[in-house]
């Protein structure tokens, strides 16, 4: 491996243990994020997601297994971990009275940044993240959506080739979601490798390339989000028709012609239609022209993130289960940021 190529993996966690008295927060963690590429790990509050980023980011000490950053030893190399990470916590460690553009040059400056050079660091990363109008206005006065975004330049201000985003988005609207859609997707774009966790199942789906579920402590599952949808079912084909009649007239040839079954919706105006080889929609439509019935609306549906996550641990996303001491707000990694 020459200095210019970074290694496959930016992390490698194999059976993280975390206690605390008689509870385990974290049961036997792996993990294996590839360079280069955004990893969610997905499950409601309390999971164990940010005591497994606390220990990855060095914040806190493993119970048991081992982790490694770029290839270095989270415990006993966790000073040269520090300079390859930054994260983005739920809350920012930032100083109320201060503007963006002087607690964005103090952080530049902690980290060993010249004066000069933390201030264009700055300048630069206001840019952005769209933050330049406000950037001498003080924190009092921002928007949740203007912190958090102020919160991942600071991350940002060193550069680092590995990001951990502890539930960026929530409390943010659906606009300002959307941008820090797009910023995260721009940070891959240039290099960086991204470790997202978060309890919102549409950011996982529309930002991880693989994801990992986690619940009481353990990763119940893991893959990407096609993988993870089609080992809880397969698509479906939804059909609606003009009344009860044509809907009755559908299902009987659905079922005698092509041995599918179909679901009758309560309108019995629709049916839903289960498609392991979606090759045969072609023949299922041209058996229903066939026949004489008219389609008025057709859609595919593949099984969504929700559906994964119930069927996997008999709950939503949104129930919240105690695995952890206390709420993830609660842990060191809520409270701060780690950088070099």
């Amino acid at each position: 491996m020459t200095p210019t190529t970074p290694p496959e993996w930016a992390i490698e966690a194999d059976g993280l243990v975390k206690t605390y008295g008689a509870m385990r927060a974290v049961d036997g963690v792996d993990l294996r994020v590839r360079t280069g590429s955004v990893y969610g790990v997905l499950g409601p509050n309390g999971a164990g997601k940010t005591t497994t980023v606390s220990m990855l980011a060095t914040l806190l000490r493993p119970d048991g297994g081992t982790a490694r950053v770029f290839g270095h030893d989270v415990v006993h190399e966790a000073q040269i971990v520090r300079q390859l990470i930054g994260v983005t916590a739920q809350f920012a460690s930032v100083d109320e009275k201060l503007s963006a553009t002087e607690n964005l040059v103090i952080f530049g400056r902690l980290l060993g940044l010249g004066r000069g050079e933390a201030r264009r660091k700055s300048t630069e990363l206001l840019e952005e993240f769209d933050l330049t109008e406000a950037a001498k206005r003080p924190l009092s006065k921002f928007s949740g959506g203007m912190r958090r975004r102020l919160d991942l330049a600071a991350s940002l201000i060193a550069q680092p080739p590995l990001i951990f985003l502890d539930e960026p988005t929530t409390g943010l609207d659906p606009r300002t979601r959307a941008q820090m859609w797009e910023t995260i997707r721009r940070l891959v774009d240039s290099g960086s490798t991204i470790l997202l966790t978060t309890q919102m199942l549409d950011e996982a789906d529309q930002l991880a390339e693989r994801i990992a579920v986690i619940d009481r402590g353990r990763v119940v599952a893991e893959g990407t989000p096609d993988e993870l949808k089609a080992s809880v079912g397969n698509s479906s084909l939804t059909l609606r028709f003009e009344g009860r009649t044509e809907t009755q007239d559908a299902r009987r040839i659905i079922t005698e012609n092509l041995h599918l079954s179909a679901t009758v919706s309560p309108e019995a105006s629709r049916l839903t239609v289960p498609m392991e080889d979606v090759d045969r929609v072609a023949d299922l439509l041209l058996a229903l022209r066939e026949g004489g019935v008219r389609v008025t609306e057709m859609s595919v549906q593949k099984p969504t993130l929700d559906e994964v996550f119930l069927t996997i641990t008999g709950h939503s996303a949104e129930d919240s289960s105690s695995s952890e001491p206390s709420s993830d707000s609660d842990s060191p990694a809520s409270k701060g940021k780690v950088r070099a």
